[in-house]
């Protein structure tokens, strides 16, 4: 995910906006080095030992510090407002969920299980209405009771949008569809908990009304924006400097951009909580403003692992592929990269102008561009990351992208060519973002290629940073003449709605801050996720993503490039540790242990 659809605003999710990302610019380096002693109780695991498995599961030790290092801060540690991928991961250290993604490597971690509900919900109503129990014994930080009505303030403070800016809204969009509540410090209720969509009749239960069912709202609950936070400790814009625990770990203390330590909460209990083993007695976090410094401690074996898992840089990147291999994974990060084409800017209102450029570029450069094919990713052929269910990764490859195609097609783009009406080729511009090298190394493949077939495409970089309001003004992007937009985007939660539906649904055209850059208005799309928020069969909703992958490709909106891949370090100490679909193929934090506890 790269935005939040309703407010308009831009945060990296499942890869986040680290510097890290933006240094993965060149093309994979080789093998070379020794594969480990896999799994042995000394020395690294080996490599892809932990990739969608559990590499050193029985040797982790209770006790001992774990390092973690990382290249950018969050943007926020409250629950409510922090939106990047590693910011969810880690949370899970201090705050707990009614439900969160099993604890388990691969696509079994993208699976919602209970957490501080007894169970998963009891649905009712046709889909509408969730009821849930709360466990015993679950405790705040200071020992006190977590109760249904924690959950509920924690979830209203999604609708303080004017003070607690940056996370996302889906609870709001689906329990108030409407805006009609203000948020808990705009309630007139004695209580603050005038939210009409959710009862606590008592302590221990928990019933949300939906106005109209979504067979994902379960997933919704299990991001850190449902998370309990207690009225008496919510310190507003000022919470995420220091969250009050309702996890195994509470913070000790945090000077943001440049450290962290969480020690164990004592009052947390073991036998309330089936998710968290709470093997390190600390957890710290150091930053830098410098990847290839972080890169360098974690080689010298002074971390254990970086927190952004966006991937090493080239430099510690070619150094670990050829002298610690057995200390790297490769995962599927969740994310796609691409290019898309506005349908406002002439001729890409004509779907075999989109058509040329997909078959004129060269997929081969393009994944080259990304790292190559371990650090870049696998050549991508659609737009339905391989995670999401309903997937079928390069086996749906309508243009022949990673096959016939993969280094360009002359012909097929100037058939397409002559079929918009324009044999001779065209003009335009390619709109980059000027803080990504990678994806301006991408630009320059596409732009080589595009030359070819006689497309004449302009480069033009723009601040990284002012993304809402360049290429998330529909207007502008009209005004610039930005035929082709390079960009990536990953999932909220392991669905198609998690992932496409700002991408792709015409309600989400915003006139600042849109995501869907494309300005597709196809009433089947659109139909298609209405259906699905209202299918409650996983085969049914597989069945109806995989439909609305195929129109989205259909209408040649998008030149997938890659189905990214990360090279991410772990540690000789790391134990139990394991990539996870719950996380976007990053390390899942909340179990990792370390073998030697000094």
């Amino acid at each position: 995910m790269t935005t939040q659809r309703t407010s308009g605003r831009r945060k990296q999710a499942f890869a986040a906006v680290a510097a890290v990302a933006a240094l993965l610019t060149t093309a994979a380096c080789g093998g070379g080095g020794d594969d480990g002693d896999n799994g042995s109780s000394t020395g690294a695991a080996g490599f892809d030992a932990a990739n969608n498995k559990v590499a050193q599961a029985s040797a982790a030790k209770k006790g001992g510090t774990l390092k973690f290092g990382g290249a950018q801060d969050a943007d926020s540690w409250d629950t409510t407002r922090g939106y990047y991928g590693f910011m969810w991961n880690f949370a899970r250290y201090y705050s707990r969920q009614l439900v969160t993604g099993k604890a388990e490597p691969g696509a079994a971690g993208a699976e919602i299980t209970p957490d501080l509900a007894t169970s998963t919900a009891k649905i009712t109503d046709d889909g509408k209405t969730y009821t849930y129990t709360l466990r015993d014994g679950v405790t705040w930080e200071d020992g006190k009771p977590i109760t249904s009505k924690d959950v509920k303030y924690g979830i209203e403070r999604v609708w303080a949008q004017d003070v607690l800016s940056g996370g996302p809204v889906y609870l709001k969009d689906v329990l108030d569809p409407k805006g009609e509540y203000k948020g808990p410090y705009k309630d007139t209720s004695a209580d603050k908990l005038g939210l009409k969509a959710i009862d606590t009749p008592d302590d221990k239960t928990i019933v949300f009304h939906l106005p109209q069912a979504n067979s994902d709202f379960e997933e919704m609950l299990a991001l850190v924006s449902a998370s309990p936070v207690r009225q008496d400790k919510d310190t507003k814009s000022k919470y995420g400097l220091h969250p009050f625990s309702s996890g195994p770990y509470k913070f000790q203390s945090y000077s943001p951009g440049k450290d962290l330590t969480l020690v164990r909460n004592p009052e947390w209990k073991q036998a309330s909580d089936p998710i968290r083993k709470a093997y390190p007695d600390k957890i710290t976090v150091q930053f830098f403003s410098d990847a290839n410094q972080l890169d360098q401690r974690l080689l010298n074996g002074d971390l254990d692992l970086d927190i952004n898992q966006t991937g090493m840089s080239p430099q510690g990147r070619t150094t670990a592929l050829k002298q610690h291999k057995a200390n790297l994974d490769n995962p599927v990060s969740g994310y796609i990269r691409y290019a898309v084409f506005p349908q406002s800017v002439k001729p890409f209102d004509n779907v075999e102008c989109r058509k040329a450029v997909i078959y004129g570029a060269d997929h081969v450069s393009l994944q080259t561009a990304r790292g190559g094919p371990v650090a870049g990713g696998d050549i991508g052929t659609n737009m339905l990351p391989p995670s999401i269910p309903g997937a079928e990764g390069q086996k749906y490859d309508p243009y022949e992208l990673a096959g016939a195609n993969k280094t360009g097609n002359e012909a097929k783009a100037k058939e397409a060519l002559k079929a918009c009406g324009k044999p001779s080729g065209f003009s335009t511009t390619i709109a980059v973002r000027n803080n990504k090298p990678v994806e301006v190394a991408t630009a320059q493949s596409l732009q080589a290629s595009l030359k070819k077939i006689g497309i004449t495409a302009e480069i033009e970089q723009y601040d990284g940073s002012q993304t809402t309001g360049i290429i998330g003004s529909p207007a502008n992007v009209k005004k610039k003449g930005f035929g082709i937009i390079i960009m990536g985007w990953g999932p909220d939660f392991p669905s198609v709605q998690g992932f496409g539906l700002p991408l792709w649904d015409s309600k989400y055209i915003l006139d600042s801050g849109n995501s869907n850059y494309a300005l597709i208005k196809d009433k089947t799309i659109d139909g298609l996720f209405d259906s699905y928020v209202t299918t409650l069969d996983d085969a049914g909703k597989e069945k109806i993503a995989t439909e609305i992958n195929h129109k989205v490709m259909e209408g040649a909106y998008y030149l997938p490039f890659v189905f990214e891949k990360f090279i991410n370090w772990r540690s000789d100490n790391l134990a139990n540790v394991y990539t996870t679909d719950g996380y976007s193929g990053m390390y899942d934090f909340v179990n990792l242990g370390l073998k030697s506890a000094k």
